[in-house]
């Protein structure tokens, strides 16, 4: 058993404490170190010591000191619905291991929390923005942008309230920018319940300084954006900002009910100073597909281009900057179940694509059956081309759609 004497003094810094029967405390405490985060809430009931060692705010910091980038735990977040309701959960995959985060502040006056975008920067997670409903406002069931942005310190467990958004916006493209502590966002707006295309949409395009806690407007887009995804490419000073996709005019049908007219486009906004937008024109021919499907992107080292990649329906496309063109990758070997979704993410270098089943199991009574969810993943490697497959089973307390849900990754 682990020693449980106590001190006022934190044991992640009191080498008096004995962490492991036997060993030194330095080298006790890089074993504690490198077990992988989501574990840590598990192992914190062990004992006092362990309890305030895995409580630490410079665990993670001195895990990031210890270990390369390369080799540490690479976490897929998944908010499965309105964070301030329902309880976010961090999955890391190399080891099957779930963690609940605590849910995001609540506000009173606002519900429905959905189409908000989650970036991580360090061992931070950032909610930004959204299309949510307020009680204050009439009609109340049409949703309004949301100009919020909350952050997620994995280290101490808590939430923090940030400036917000010059403009509110939901459905954007958004990403941050590596080694630089700041995020850039454009486009978006606030769709309907009901009648997607009336919803509302922007070209603004702004840049967070996560040090300075402050937004500055950037060039905006060169027309309405909204439902787009956005990506970095290159590094230093000539770092680009690209925006593909998304949906701007409506048209009628019978000049009734509204729909989306999607763009087949990209822009590119160059993040020197004064840079301006370019646009690379159609990404596919007419016929070819309606929409841009899901997007993500698998980082190149410094300098590379990234690996950019699009699931359409069960195909995998890779993106040819030089051409402007998507090329057939792979297939994904099994279908979900008729009426689910695909979860589509990079981790590791790798794609990872998510569905969800409902598993039979039988109990006691032969009649009764109770249902689990199971999280099916196929796992694509783009420079092998090769599939490989897990399944694991979420400990979420509701139902999980990867039409609604929004997820992002993190590393610690």
């Amino acid at each position: 058993m682990c020693s449980s004497s106590y001190s006022s003094s934190s044991p992640s810094h009191d080498e008096t404490l004995t962490l492991i029967p036997g060993l030194p405390y330095d080298i006790s405490s890089l074993i504690l170190t490198l077990i992988p985060y989501c574990h840590h809430t598990r192992l914190r009931a062990t004992c006092k010591t362990w309890r305030f060692f895995f409580s630490s705010k410079n665990l993670l910091s001195r895990r990031r000191v210890q270990l390369p980038n390369s080799s540490l735990s690479h976490l897929l977040c998944i908010f499965p619905q309105d964070p301030s309701l329902s309880t976010p959960y961090l999955f890391d995959p190399r080891h099957l291991a779930w963690c609940p985060i605590p849910p995001m502040p609540c506000n009173p006056h606002v519900y429905g929390l959905s189409n908000f975008i989650s970036v991580s920067i360090g061992p931070h997670i950032y909610v930004i923005g959204g299309s949510l409903f307020d009680t204050r406002s009439f009609p109340i069931d049409r949703p309004s942008p949301s100009s919020s942005i909350f952050r997620f310190d994995v280290s101490s467990s808590s939430w923090d309230r940030l400036s917000p958004m010059l403009s509110p916006r939901g459905s954007f493209a958004c990403a941050a920018i590596p080694n630089s502590d700041q995020i850039v966002v454009a486009g978006g707006g606030s769709r309907h319940t009901m009648f997607g295309a009336a919803g509302s949409r922007m070209s603004s395009v702004e840049r967070y300084d996560v040090e300075k806690d402050e937004w500055v407007p950037l060039d905006g887009l060169p027309r309405f954006r909204a439902g787009c995804v956005g990506f970095m490419v290159g590094s230093g000073e000539d770092r680009e900002f690209w925006v593909m996709g998304g949906y701007g005019d409506s048209r009628t049908i019978s000049g009734v009910f509204p729909v989306d007219e999607y763009y087949k486009d990209g822009v590119v906004l160059e993040l020197k100073k004064d840079g301006k937008w370019r646009e690379i024109g159609d990404m596919w021919e007419e016929g070819e597909r309606g929409r841009l499907g899901n997007v993500v992107v698998v980082d190149g080292k410094e300098g590379k281009v990234p690996g950019v990649f699009m699931l359409d329906g069960t195909d995998i496309f890779r993106y040819d900057i030089s051409s402007n063109r998507w090329q057939k990758e792979s297939c994904v070997p099994r279908k979900a179940a008729p009426g689910s979704s695909y979860g589509f993410v990079a981790l590791n270098g790798e794609l990872h694509v998510m569905a969800t089943s409902v598993d039979s199991v039988e109990t006691r009574k032969p009649r009764q059956q109770k249902k689990t969810n199971t999280l099916f993943v196929q796992i694509y490697h783009p420079k092998r081309r090769t599939w490989r497959f897990m399944t694991t089973k979420p400990p979420l307390q509701c139902s999980l759609s990867f039409k609604t849900a929004v997820m992002c990754t993190i590393r610690l």
